[in-house]
């Protein structure tokens, strides 16, 4: 691969990050540290949506002004995403100075060619969802699917995106590439959505939203949702509508946008529609991934159940997120909805972090120091089916990853962890010694050792802090191994390590180690 870009949704910073907006950004730290053992040129880009009539509101109910507000909440992002080790290489906000620039350069280019019009308009309007709906698009008593709140009806005169322009070419090409939305199943349903669609509103009436990039040559106008929050993907590397930059020529199109499923419609049809009119390669993939719920229940504030991303790893004083990634992005196969629980979060990471690839690693090299003095001869290193079965691995995981199928993929580094648990318990390295078949007993060792490489390498983007510690034990060069080059001829000849250097990787969350003092619920 010569590059992989990547981007999430920018998160309206109208409230605090919560456990939902980590799982999307977990998803794509995992699929972007994946693709940096891949290739070289790798770019991340996460952010925040900063307009709107809720943050106005919410600025004004606090007597404070709207930047203020967004300056405030996006920090609380940035430190969220620090403590959970998102890697991302830019945070856009869309109040930044070059994006705010842009922005008003793309509504002047799509006006001048005749894709935006100006008109008179009267429609049912989400507050919640900042968008206007369709009668459709409602429950039976009128209400807004998501927020439960009936629409208001709004009268203004505004700028519209002629998106009808675009209806033919987006089904088109929507068929025509069926791994353009992941998973391929979303794909009738914005088909179906877009059977029905009509022009999109692209300004609000200033005297309505204050809050808002203004439209040039048009003062009563602020440039609407669509086109300021969609075009950051593109802003922030560089595009101009005159000159893009180098970074934007090499980087676009982008390989995949990582959205919640509630806002593909948006991306997949709006967006589409915005790339052609500026006549921009298209995505290569959109992954729509699913919900996730706590405890199988709905979030919400009324219910009291929105948890913290920090506010887990206080609970179980994690001073790493390893556990917390882990489980999040193994939470649900690609595109479905997934769930969050204590007591799910400690079985699990118990299970499959401590108990079986910490413990492998652990007694491994516990025996090789008793029984080698912590010493790898040339005679033990030898090929095996485990190792072969290790490289198939490696294509398979991969392969998961090339659809974003990232709990599929962790499935599969699992299932290699047992099988060289297997391999331990079926070779007996302990009999081995004790019978003096010295040979036999260092090549089983060294062979898991081997194999342990590998799987330090598939799990370190899931959990980049325990892997690191793994390949420390090994003397293992994680960095600059590229997963298609990677073999099982990793473990050095001559001595590896000492009693005193072999520690746990990851501590059971009731080991008589950990602070059992916190309360499981956040």
């Amino acid at each position: 691969m010569e590059k992989f870009y990547a981007t999430t949704a920018i998160d309206y910073v109208n409230g605090a990050p919560h456990i939902g907006h980590a799982y999307e950004k977990i998803l794509s730290d995992v699929i972007f540290r994946h693709y940096t053992q891949r290739c070289d040129n790798t770019f991340m880009l996460t952010g925040t949506d900063e307009h709107g009539i809720k943050i106005q509101k919410t600025a004004a109910a606090r007597n404070i002004t709207p930047k203020q507000l967004c300056d405030e909440n996006a920090q609380q992002f940035k430190n969220a995403w620090k403590a959970l080790d998102f890697d991302y290489s830019h945070f856009i906000r869309t109040t930044d100075e070059q994006h705010v620039k842009v922005v008003q350069h793309i509504f002047k280019k799509l006006t001048e060619q005749n894709d935006i019009y100006k008109n008179s308009y009267t429609g049912l309007y989400c507050s919640g969802c900042e968008a206007f709906l369709n009668e459709k698009d409602l429950t039976e008593d009128g209400l807004c699917p998501d927020h439960l709140k009936k629409p208001d009806i709004v009268s203004e005169e505004n700028y519209f995106f002629k998106l009808t322009k675009y209806k033919d070419a987006i089904a088109k090409h929507i068929k025509q590439n069926p791994d353009f939305i992941v998973p391929a199943f979303r794909a009738n349903e914005v088909l179906n959505q877009l059977e029905n669609i009509e022009d999109i509103s692209v300004s609000r009436a200033k005297s309505n939203v204050d809050w808002s990039i203004d439209v040039l040559d048009d003062s009563e106008q602020g440039v609407y949702v669509w086109i300021d929050a969609l075009s950051n993907y593109i802003t922030a590397i560089g595009y101009d509508t005159e000159n893009p930059a180098e970074q934007f020529n090499t980087l676009w199109p982008v390989d995949v946008h990582i959205i919640g499923k509630d806002i593909l419609k948006f991306h997949s049809i709006y967006w589409i529609g915005i790339l052609m009119a500026l006549n921009l390669p298209l995505p290569k993939h959109i992954f729509a991934h699913g919900w996730i719920t706590i405890d199988e229940t709905k979030m919400s504030k009324s219910l009291g159940n929105v948890i913290s991303p920090t506010g887990v790893l206080e609970s179980f004083n994690l001073d790493k997120p390893d556990a917390l990634r882990y489980y999040m992005a193994t939470a649900a196969p690609c595109g479905k909805d997934g769930n969050y629980s204590d007591i799910d979060f400690k079985e699990k990471v118990n299970a499959h972090l401590a108990n079986s690839m910490g413990n492998l690693l652990n007694r491994t090299l516990s025996m090789l120091v008793k029984y080698f003095d912590g010493d790898i001869k040339q005679e033990f290193k030898i090929k095996s089916e485990l190792s072969d079965k290790a490289l198939k691995i490696v294509k398979e995981v991969m392969h998961h990853f090339d659809y974003f199928e990232i709990q599929e993929a962790a499935q599969k580094i699992m299932e290699l962890v047992d099988d060289t648990n297997k391999f331990i318990t079926d070779s007996e390295p302990w009999t081995l010694a004790k019978n003096s078949e010295t040979d036999k007993c260092g090549q089983v060792l060294t062979t898991v050792l081997d194999v342990m490489c590998v799987i330090t390498s598939l799990i370190y983007p899931y959990c980049p802090n325990i892997a690191s510690d793994m390949a420390s034990q090994l003397k293992y060069d994680l960095k600059s191994t590229k997963l298609q080059d990677i073999t099982t001829d990793n473990i050095k000849i001559g001595h590896l390590i000492d009693k005193e250097s072999i520690k746990p990787v990851f501590l059971r969350l009731d080991s008589e180690l950990a602070d059992k003092t916190k309360a499981l619920k956040v």
